[in-house]
């Protein structure tokens, strides 16, 4: 009898520990992740990033008509707009901000607390009139998101070009309306295309020696140089200028980045000279529509021993 009863208790000594293993080996369910806070929407500050699609705090929105391009936003001001149709300063500003849309140098957002047909009476847009110009957010997220910012009236977010924030305007007086639409004539005023440069005029040069004589375009980061109009450069000198090449096309003269560089290098006798450089070149916007520039230089200078 004893031997059986120690069997037994082997037995269930090790049935006990392989139950004990399998215990032990059973995962363990994973924890609940706690639940991120809400987001509270907030209103940039001046020099903050801001893209053409609102900050990160902002709620998913729904739109009028196509979501903020920053294809179309390029080389223009971004005016993120907020209204509601129960403020009466809101309609008497529309018309302020559908006047800086029609400059064309300016993007609207505008953001409308209140459902599709008050977005629409309230919308600076106006359908085919502003294709290309901004779009409009309308619907409980924008009501929510005014809320929570605290806006009260109409206000405005301008974002210069380099897609920073430069005024925050929340007054809705006409003083603070017209503070905000100042600013933004002043930034429209300063957006160029390109900016040519010539080289200085020759100096101490002497019979023989060789000098340089060039053209540079820096072209606005939003614009790209065309390759269906190809660039050209004519230098118009003296007969007595020996020069590597006084026409320019193509491949011929240099781009950098944004910058388009015509160069030409010649050699003259003695003698008192004027010359002239004259550069042609064609770029494309965001929206693939094409603009053609010239640029002109003079250089005046003496060649003495």
């Amino acid at each position: 009898m004893v031997g059986p009863m120690i069997r037994l208790l082997v037995a269930a000594t090790t049935l006990g520990a392989l139950v004990g293993i399998a215990a032990a080996q059973t995962p363990k369910k994973a924890a609940k992740a706690p639940k991120a806070p809400p987001v509270t929407a907030t209103l940039p500050v001046v020099g903050e990033a801001l893209p053409v699609t609102g900050s990160a705090t902002w709620s998913k929105r729904t739109w009028l008509y196509d979501v903020p391009s920053q294809k179309d936003a390029g080389g223009k001001v971004v005016i993120h707009w907020f209204c509601s149709p129960k403020v009466k300063t809101c309609a008497d500003d529309l018309a302020r901000i559908v006047t800086l849309k029609e400059n064309g140098r300016v993007y609207i957002v505008a953001n409308i607390a209140g459902t599709k047909g008050q977005a629409k009476k309230l919308d600076p847009i106006r359908e085919s009139e502003g294709v290309g110009r901004g779009t409009v957010a309308f619907g409980p997220n924008v009501t929510k998101m005014m809320k929570q910012t605290s806006i009260t009236g109409p206000a405005s977010v301008v974002v210069d070009l380099d897609g920073k924030v430069v005024m925050v305007a929340t007054g809705s007086t006409p003083a603070d309306l017209d503070a905000r639409d100042k600013k933004v004539s002043e930034l429209v005023a300063t957006i160029k295309e390109y900016v040519a440069t010539p080289s200085d005029s020759p100096k101490g040069i002497k019979p023989g020696d060789k000098f340089t004589l060039s053209v540079s375009i820096k072209l606005a980061s939003w614009l790209t140089y065309s390759k269906q109009a190809p660039s050209e450069f004519k230098l118009t000198a003296p007969p007595d200028f020996k020069c590597d090449a006084k026409e320019l096309k193509g491949d011929q003269l240099k781009i950098t980045d944004q910058t388009l560089t015509a160069s030409v290098t010649c050699t003259a006798p003695k003698g008192s000279y004027e010359a002239r450089g004259d550069l042609r070149f064609s770029y494309e916007t965001p929206n693939n529509a094409a603009g053609i520039g010239n640029e002109g230089a003079k250089w005046k200078f003496e060649i003495k021993p």
